[in-house]
């Protein structure tokens, strides 16, 4: 009768328990979904909000054509190249060197006590504010360099900018690669510089691809790194070499809303440089997302 009784409270006090962790759960659930619906809202508040002023901008002229009339006519043509220029040119830079020091981080280092100090050093460079990196390029790229304010300037700049996300990025996807492709490799008589060349490499490139996708993303929407490095108010001309100056949309958006001659009259042409410049990233970011996938879809035949 003792045990019986005993058993029972036991009972009654588990599926006490039980419950009170069932609505733990459903708090902790409801909180999840709260903040997902939250963001979810954000964003479409911002996409609507771009949309519904930027749309009535949005014309043949305004895509194809020069600023006129002290850039309060005509279109944003200049803005949309520079800033493809500057993304990929970044992209060119960011990509090789940052895969480079992930390998060596990954596969080369020996001694943790200096791979714990360069990460260290890299993921701080993450959190530095894009006017430092600009201030950087303009002392060094600009002046003591004597590339003065061209696209290879601002393609530098940034390079280095983007340098971290790449290193992160690769480094993520080196580890994924399992440990037996590599001791496979070497057991068939490669040197490590060919199991990492055709073993570990082509493993990894698809998620290295995330990489060069954050580094797009980041490039085509600075404005600081670009306002003392590459980016003038107006040119009227097409960039025609690396030693050009050049005209880029987030600064053309900056200009026009803080520094334009006639700030209301150009406030259609605000919204619809943003429009255009969200849905330039969105295209280059699907662009990398489709290679990336045809590479993942290669590696697993």
């Amino acid at each position: 009768m003792i045990e019986s009784k005993a058993s029972k409270q036991m009972g009654h006090g588990g599926s006490g328990n039980y419950a009170m962790r069932e609505r733990i759960q459903k708090i902790v659930f409801l909180l999840f979904k709260s903040a997902v619906a939250i963001n979810g809202l954000a964003l479409l508040i911002i996409c609507g909000f771009v949309l519904y002023y930027g749309l009535p901008a949005m014309s043949w002229e305004f895509l194809t054509e020069n600023p006129r009339n002290s850039m309060t006519e005509g279109g944003i043509l200049p803005c949309i190249v520079g800033t493809i220029v500057l993304s990929y040119g970044a992209l060119m830079v960011a990509l090789p060197w940052g895969i480079a020091t992930a390998i060596y981080l990954n596969e080369y280092a020996t001694s943790p006590k200096l791979v714990r100090i360069l990460r260290l050093g890299i993921n701080n460079l993450a959190g530095v504010p894009s006017v430092v990196f600009g201030l950087f390029g303009l002392s060094l790229f600009v002046t003591v360099m004597g590339m003065g304010v061209s696209i290879l300037a601002g393609v530098c700049t940034l390079g280095a900018l983007a340098l971290p996300l790449v290193i992160g990025a690769s480094e993520e996807a080196l580890r994924s690669v399992p440990q037996t492709y590599r001791e496979a490799s070497l057991g068939l008589g490669a040197t490590k510089w060919q199991t990492i060349y055709r073993v570990v490499l082509p493993a990894a490139l698809p998620g290295m691809m995330t990489g060069a996708i954050l580094t797009l993303s980041r490039a085509a929407g600075e404005t600081a790194a670009i306002m003392f490095t590459a980016a003038v108010f107006f040119t009227p001309e097409m960039p025609a070499s690396l030693f050009d100056d050049v005209m880029a949309l987030p600064y053309h958006i900056y200009v026009l809303a803080t520094a334009g001659t006639e700030i209301e009259k150009t406030r259609h042409i605000q919204y619809g440089t943003s429009l255009v410049l969200i849905s330039l990233v969105l295209g280059m970011n699907m662009v990398a997302i489709y290679i990336r996938v045809k590479m993942q879809k290669k590696m697993a035949r």
